[in-house]
């Protein structure tokens, strides 16, 4: 991600109790096992879902699955673009 200028060294993963009570528009699986772990919302909340290819799965020297994980992000980001384009007026 820093090579597209993001740093998310600091990110972490949290689980869904931590935000329980907040209330989302969107809830959005990027794989399948997120999907059918993903908890119950209300039904106001959009839940969308798109499987992206896994690239801590990548097999092959250490340029290859570089290249697959920036082929999953460059996936990625087409979602986020096309997702905010068709729901936001601003995109």
């Amino acid at each position: 991600m820093l090579e597209d200028g993001i740093d998310i060294s600091n990110h972490t993963s949290d689980t869904i109790e931590k935000y329980a009570h907040q209330q989302f528009d969107y809830v959005i699986t990027v794989c399948d096992s997120a999907k059918e772990k993903c908890p119950y919302f209300p039904a106001s909340v959009q839940h969308l879902h798109h499987n992206f290819p896994d690239p801590a799965k990548a097999i092959g020297t250490e340029t290859e699955i570089m290249e697959a994980f920036r082929k999953v992000r460059e996936l990625i980001k087409t979602f986020c673009k096309e997702f905010a384009e068709k729901r936001f007026e601003n995109g």
